[in-house]
């Protein structure tokens, strides 16, 4: 089953996620986490929530720290995943492809959007998704901002019709939107 969870900054929606997966598995399963978000250790906040996330994470779980979601969903299609998160992700397509201004090219941003989705689409393994939900908020004051907001508002859309089960985490609990089977 894949698993779309959406929710706003510091919500709960990782922790919950990973409880989540690691409930539906039998005990000991390994679970690849895929963790698409910078690593920064010159920013000691940054690095101190990076650091939480992983601590929280069983040993028994593969962490792999990479932007290339589709490629690592496609290398292990078998062995559950969770993806956090899809956001992350999302700015470093942005950043790849240069496409953070008005007239920046989205074709390439699509493509590689597509490619994900064709991923998560043959992912035969239980999946996790987080995203943070952008449409709780005012429209961006940048041209940046709006592009992340719309860009990150289509691509949760579009994952949300893949998976068979979407919940909106707010205040670490969770609110079904899909429950599964819909």
């Amino acid at each position: 089953m894949r698993t779309l969870v959406l929710g706003g900054i510091r919500s709960g929606k990782s922790r919950w996620a990973e409880e989540a997966i690691a409930g539906a598995l039998p005990a000991g399963r390994p679970v690849r986490y895929l963790a698409p978000g910078r690593v920064d250790d010159a920013d000691a906040a940054w690095a101190e929530r990076v650091a939480r996330h992983r601590g929280r994470r069983p040993a028994h779980w593969a962490t792999v720290e990479t932007a290339e979601v589709a490629a690592q969903l496609r290398q292990s299609p078998d062995t559950p995943a969770l993806v956090d998160d899809l956001g992350a992700w999302l700015t470093a397509v942005l950043d790849r492809n240069n496409a953070w201004g008005n007239g920046s090219p989205a074709v390439p941003v699509h493509e590689t959007i597509d490619d994900m989705l064709a991923a998560v689409t043959a992912f035969a393994a239980p999946l996790m998704l987080v995203s943070p939900e952008v449409g709780l908020t005012v429209v961006p004051a940048t041209a940046a901002g709006r592009r992340f907001a719309d860009e990150l508002g289509g691509l949760n859309q579009r994952v949300a019709a893949v998976c068979e089960r979407v919940v909106l985490v707010v205040a670490g609990q969770a609110v079904p939107i899909k429950p599964s089977g819909i």
